[in-house]
């Protein structure tokens, strides 16, 4: 099963275009059955692009929404688990880019959620994508309010679970994770929601940035979420945790499958050396 999901993704190197005219894995809108990844913490996005719900007794917490049409697959999922689509108190994002936000307009209208965002990527959700530095016109979705502005160190508080946030930018100017602590069989786990460090095509660095400060933004956040603590961790993409060769659909559930933190330091000493290639080759230019 797992050789036939790795295939899967590789397959999905066949594109189809976005409304933006954009070309998009079609692992993005692949529907993938709802997971348990620990204790209260579910992925119920598609095959590679990552929604995580985390349940608690005074109502749900969702992070991401993928892309626009994406909200029946991500009911189904809920569902499926024997949760509510309706009961979401509140919505976060990791980074405010269409593949991550674009169905937030919509369950909102559906939950009542209220919407958490980071200051930098709350203008990004409001004007619904025009302001992106590097997307910004191109790819866009329907704008939301964003009702509270969350920082480094907060808590996302909802029927006794804290959320910390910690901003992550780079990616984008107002990325962020999320951790939290659970307790299962007498262990207790630390379990990072991580928003990686990836430099999209395109993107600049130092040579007409393309925004300021990107680059240290990108270094801080190497940086620091090498010094978090982890054992459990998922991010935004499948593909960037391994989901596919951690899980596949149907096996019993374990708390220990997910705990990888030597993998989540290893993936982001590859994308520091990414980064690393990229700004010498910037700099060296004449």
């Amino acid at each position: 099963m797992k050789k036939h999901l790795l295939r899967l993704l590789t397959l999905t190197a066949l594109l189809v275009l976005s409304p933006g005219g954009f070309s998009q894995p079609s692992g993005w809108v692949t529907p993938y059955p709802a997971f348990k990844v620990i204790e209260n913490l579910y992925g119920v996005g598609t095959l590679d692009l990552s929604v995580f719900l985390i349940t608690t007794s005074e109502g749900h917490i969702l992070i991401n929404t993928g892309l626009e049409d994406s909200t029946a697959l991500i009911r189904e999922n809920i569902e499926s688990l024997g949760y509510r689509l309706e009961d979401i108190s509140i919505l976060l994002t990791m980074q405010a880019h269409w593949d991550h936000v674009a169905a937030f307009s919509e369950i909102q209208e559906i939950s009542g959620a209220k919407i958490l965002a980071t200051e930098k990527d709350k203008r990004i959700l409001e004007d619904g994508g025009f302001s992106d530095p590097h997307f910004g016109g191109r790819e866009t979705f329907r704008p939301v309010k964003v009702d509270r502005i969350i920082r480094q160190g907060d808590l996302v508080s909802l029927g006794g679970l804290e959320l910390m946030v910690h901003e992550h930018p780079g990616h984008t100017e107002g990325s962020a994770s999320y951790s939290f602590k659970v307790r299962e069989g007498g262990k207790d786990y630390d379990v990072v929601i991580a928003n990686m460090g990836t430099i999209n095509d395109g993107k600049k660095l130092v040579v007409e940035p393309t925004y300021e400060g990107v680059s240290e933004d990108f270094a801080g956040t190497y940086r620091r979420q090498k010094e978090m603590p982890v054992d459990v961790w998922v991010a935004a993409h499948g593909s960037q945790y391994n989901l596919h060769e951690k899980y596949s659909p149907g096996q019993s559930y374990d708390p220990e499958t997910f705990v990888d933190p030597e993998g989540f330091v290893a993936e982001i000493d590859r994308l520091e050396g990414l980064y690393l290639r990229q700004l010498s080759s910037e700099m060296a230019m004449p």
